[in-house]
């Protein structure tokens, strides 16, 4: 029966599968081509039962090993079909319950954001930038794509010297710091993660940038203040589907008249699916939800901002993650000894599949550039691509002018 669900499922691309006791059996024929190794019998049983959870689980159980886990990923995607199950009926029902007020937010933040800063400056940039980096071409190395993402969101922000600015979820304060040192403004960033508010804060000391740059353990929706700009990277999908409302009228509040504010978030291209992976939502990300471009929209207009340009990035979330697992991979043998394999196993999983749901067109990047007024942007784009100084430390200069659509 596995024999024959294989070769109806498998219809792009080639799989080899090499069964517990080494035999082999090939499925479809052509690109992309992979290879899957069963460690034990009953695996596939375990992995079809419920295969976006237990592909995960398995894996990490060291159930089945591939020579190229993205490779891999990469070609079942390819192949599967779409995520309407009665699973799925059953994961809207509690997905729609979950508030994520704010002790809740704490404790999904602290799953993944507390563990051990040497984890994330293993495999991230220097700068600690996690979220994804803008890759003016695909070669370019993942510092200088980092600091291009962050001169285009200063850009985009029209930012001036001066300028009062608050950075919601902050992380370890990468952003808020550039902007701070490249722009000459004042930034606030808050964060729910004790660790997080730790690095942040030991760096800007660091930095002698303790009196520019502030951050907060704070969560959003207790903060209050008057900002020029309002900036959120990377956290708007810990927000929570029944809070969008109450996010963009915390926006709205703080920002001063003429405002503007950036939205950067990874989104769904098509329509609203009303769920959340749930090996990502068990352990990685518990909590988080990944929204359609309709589901933003609605909220954002009853929030009285203007929706002032909407830019899409498709592949550049999965150029990061590739760099991300290069360097996790460097790393493996250390974390192996201090965190053991279930633990590597479970990250290296992660990793591979957020840049496979990437490369297979499931995901991509949204960037919502909102105001209180609509006078308050230029009529086009040609504000973005003029010639900037080069930034410091030999990062990459200013952006080149580039067509004004979203880039790839």
């Amino acid at each position: 029966m596995i024999d024959a669900l294989l070769r109806r499922f498998i219809s792009k691309g080639c799989l080899t599968l090499v069964d517990a006791a080494g035999e082999k059996n090939i499925y479809g024929s052509g690109a992309p081509e992979a290879t899957m190794i069963l460690n034990r019998r009953g695996v596939l049983r375990r992995i079809f039962r419920h295969p976006e959870l237990e592909l995960g689980e398995s894996y990490v159980d060291g159930e089945w090993d591939t020579p190229d886990l993205a490779g891999l990923l990469y070609m079942l995607r390819m192949n599967a079909p779409g995520p309407v199950t009665p699973f799925w009926q059953r994961r809207l029902k509690s997905l729609l319950k979950l508030s994520n007020d704010v002790v809740r937010s704490r404790r999904n933040v602290a799953v993944h954001y507390d563990l051990d800063e040497p984890l994330f400056r293993a495999f991230l940039d220097r700068e600690m930038h996690y979220s994804c980096a803008y890759f003016q071409t695909p070669e370019v190395s993942l510092e200088a794509a980092q600091a291009s993402k962050a001169e285009l969101i200063g850009r985009k922000l029209l930012l001036e010297p001066g300028q009062r600015v608050l950075d919601i979820g902050c992380g370890w304060g990468s952003l808020a710091m550039f902007l701070a040192e490249h722009f000459n403004v004042d930034v606030t960033g808050l964060t729910l993660s004790r660790e997080q508010h730790r690095v942040a804060c030991a760096e800007a000391k660091k930095r002698g940038l303790d009196g520019r740059v502030e951050f907060r353990l704070e969560d959003y929706r207790e903060h209050t203040g008057s900002y020029d700009r309002v900036v959120s990277v990377g956290m708007f999908e810990h927000v929570g589907l029944r809070a969008f409302d109450l996010f963009f009228e915390r926006v709205r509040a703080q920002l001063a008249p003429a405002g503007v504010a950036l939205l950067h978030t990874i989104g769904r291209p098509g329509p609203p699916i009303l769920a959340t992976n749930p090996w990502i939502d068990r352990h990685i990300f518990p909590g988080g939800y990944i929204p359609s471009a309709s589901e933003v929209l609605g909220p954002l207009e009853r929030s009285g901002l203007v929706l002032c340009d909407f830019e899409v990035w498709r592949l550049h979330y999965a150029h990061t993650l590739r760099h991300w697992q290069e360097r996790f991979q460097s790393h493996r043998e250390t974390f192996l000894r201090s965190k053991g394999e279930r633990f590597c196993r479970l990250w290296e999983f992660y990793l591979a599949a957020s840049e496979t749901a990437f490369l297979n067109g499931e995901l991509e990047v949204f960037h919502f550039q909102l105001a209180t007024d609509q006078d308050a942007v230029p009529l086009t784009r040609d504000y973005l691509y003029r010639d900037r100084p080069a930034l410091k430390g030999g990062q990459a200069g200013g952006l080149r002018q580039q067509a004004s659509g979203g880039t790839a």
